[in-house]
C-alpha cells in the first residue's frame, strides 16, 4: 500500500455488501456523509460483515470485499427507502473492488483484532486500518479468490 494512502474498515452485513460490489459502491451508517467523507481516492477499504444479512443475530464474522476508494469527494444517491430509517438520498463513495473470497476473521493475524475486546470499536461502522492489516487482507483475500 502507498506510504500517503490510508486504509479503512467498513462494517457492512454480508448482503449489503453484495449490493454494494454490485453497483461499485458504498455507503455507511445508513447513508450518513461523515463516514464516507473521510475517504480519500487511493485509499484502502475492506469490508467487514458482522452477519449475513442485516438485522440477523446469527454471526458470520468475515472479511467480505476489499477494493480502492475510485473517486474524488462523496456523492449523492437516488433516494430509497431504508426501513426504520425512512426514505433517505444516501451519500456513497465509488469503490473498485477486488474479486476476493471471504476469509472468517479467525483465519486472519492482524493487528486490528489482536486485542481481547477488538470487536467494540467496529461500532462506529468505520475504522483505520494499519497499512499491514490491509496489505494482509490483500494477500489472503486476492490470492484465494477463484
Amino acid at each position: 500500500m502507498n506510504d500517503q494512502h490510508r486504509a479503512w474498515l467498513g462494517v457492512i452485513s454480508a448482503d449489503h455488501t453484495r449490493r454494494a460490489v454490485d453497483g461499485g459502491f458504498i455507503q455507511l451508517n445508513h447513508g450518513k456523509r461523515y463516514g464516507v467523507a473521510r475517504l480519500r481516492k487511493g485509499d484502502g477499504f475492506a469490508i467487514y460483515s458482522p452477519t449475513e444479512r442485516y438485522g440477523e443475530k446469527r454471526p458470520l464474522r468475515a472479511f467480505t470485499a476489499l477494493g480502492i476508494v475510485a473517486d474524488e469527494t462523496p456523492y449523492r444517491a437516488e433516494p430509497m427507502d431504508m426501513g426504520s430509517h425512512g426514505v433517505v438520498q444516501p451519500w456513497r463513495r465509488r469503490i473498485e473492488f477486488f474479486p476476493v473470497r471471504r476469509m472468517p476473521v479467525g483465519d486472519l493475524d492482524l493487528e486490528l483484532t489482536r486485542g481481547s475486546k477488538w470487536g467494540y470499536q467496529l461500532r462506529r461502522g468505520l475504522v483505520q486500518l494499519t497499512p499491514g492489516d490491509f496489505d494482509a487482507l490483500r494477500e489472503q483475500m486476492v490470492a484465494k479468490a477463484v
